[in-house]
């Protein structure tokens, strides 16, 4: 059976959107903005895809023969969150954005919350994650009380100490939080965002959970699991899908493990879709401000390539892409509203085939389906373009 590894590089945006000084993101600029503020990245195997054929990006050439096909996709959803991207890409498209609180959530939402877990909260506010432990850490070990905040994107957050509020405990009242929020109210995703460390020296750590909204249709996991074909989630995957559509899940630790999860996967899965994303560039540097970071992260991801690309077999399809941008260059730490690159490439398939910028992310869900020789009612599929005909 054919394999197809759909690859997220979480908050790897390239460039504004039309629509993005609606949200407060026009300059916005992952990738680009990062390549600048660096001096230039270091992607000689992510350049020999394609990835400079996308857009001008400092340090990363155009290849004169791209292995890849290219393109980019704009968001067609409102919004510029984690669940609406992935979702898009999954086949759907949403006429309404998730519910975001600028002012924190209303009194008697969080009345209702503090009488289901039986404890009072701290924060109920916009911030940083890190900031925000900083600023009420101390207090929350003093009191026991969770601290409770949210962003610019639909996220209700609960954030607690490890040996304050054990982590069954957490999840347990995010649990609580998730069965209340719906309606007007139903956020995208509720994340447990634990924490360690004292006073000045709190560190989250790798046990965050993320608790999100079944998705409100059929996407294109459902459409394989139907038909007999596997679907393995890699990192964050089953917990945005909320597990539908879903064969098997294998949770990550990071950037690092997330490769290494895909690469044992190609190395063992006989057939079917790994859906992999790989969190840092988002989590530790594009929330973070740290585009020093970022580039790193990067430039280790592409030093991983060719172990991935070595153990793809001739009718495997690999597809490189994001769910939104998140450019840590600007003010702001929250996601931006941008085009994601997309890179497909297969053994098989044409290389140096310019897709153009795709209308959806939901052209990727018509060519996965397509490429498992299926039909997907969203978006449309760009396999005939890169697919080899017989008489090649």
């Amino acid at each position: 059976m054919k394999r197809v590894a759909l690859v997220v590089l979480d908050s790897v945006g390239v460039g504004e959107l039309p629509d993005a000084c609606k949200y407060g993101d026009a300059g916005s600029n992952t990738l680009c903005n990062i390549a600048r503020s660096v001096g230039g990245l270091r992607l000689p195997n992510l350049a020999g895809l394609g990835l400079g054929n996308i857009i001008p990006i400092a340090g990363v050439p155009p290849a004169e023969k791209p292995a890849a096909s290219f393109g980019r996709m704009a968001e067609l959803s409102p919004g510029k969150d984690t669940t609406t991207g992935h979702w898009e890409l999954s086949g759907l498209i949403l006429e309404r954005p998730f519910p975001v609180y600028p002012d924190g959530f209303p009194p008697a939402l969080i009345r209702a919350y503090e009488e289901r877990i039986g404890r009072k909260v701290l924060g109920n506010k916009v911030a940083s994650g890190t900031a925000i432990i900083e600023e009420l850490g101390e207090q929350h070990m003093a009191t026991g009380l969770p601290i409770v905040y949210t962003s610019a994107d639909s996220v209700f957050q609960i954030a607690a100490h490890e040996e304050i509020i054990p982590l069954e405990e957490l999840y347990r009242i995010c649990r609580i939080a998730r069965e209340l929020l719906t309606g007007e109210h139903a956020v995208g995703r509720v994340i447990a965002r634990p924490f360690t460390g004292g006073p000045g020296n709190f560190k989250r750590t790798m046990n965050r959970h993320d608790f999100s909204l079944k998705p409100p249709g059929r996407t294109v996991l459902n459409l394989l699991q139907d038909n007999g074909i596997p679907v393995i989630a890699i990192g964050k995957i089953r917990d945005i899908f909320d597990g539908e559509g879903i064969t098997d899940s294998i949770s990550t630790k990071g950037n690092a493990d997330g490769m290494e999860q895909i690469i044992n996967m190609l190395d063992s899965v006989t057939g079917g879709l790994i859906f992999a994303n790989l969190v840092d560039f988002d989590m530790l540097y594009g929330h973070r401000n740290n585009p020093r970071g970022y580039a790193e992260a990067l430039e280790e991801l592409d030093l991983r390539l060719p172990g991935l690309i070595k153990l793809l077999r001739e009718e495997d399809v690999l597809i490189i892409t994001a769910d939104h941008g998140c450019d840590p260059t600007t003010s702001s730490t929250d996601h931006s509203r941008e085009y994601v690159p997309l890179l497909v490439y297969g053994k098989t398939l044409r290389g140096g085939i310019d897709l153009g910028v795709r209308e959806t992310f939901a052209d990727v869900a018509a060519t996965i389906a397509d490429s498992f020789g299926l039909k997907y009612s969203a978006g449309t599929s760009f396999w005939p373009l890169v697919r080899k005909t017989s008489s090649k």
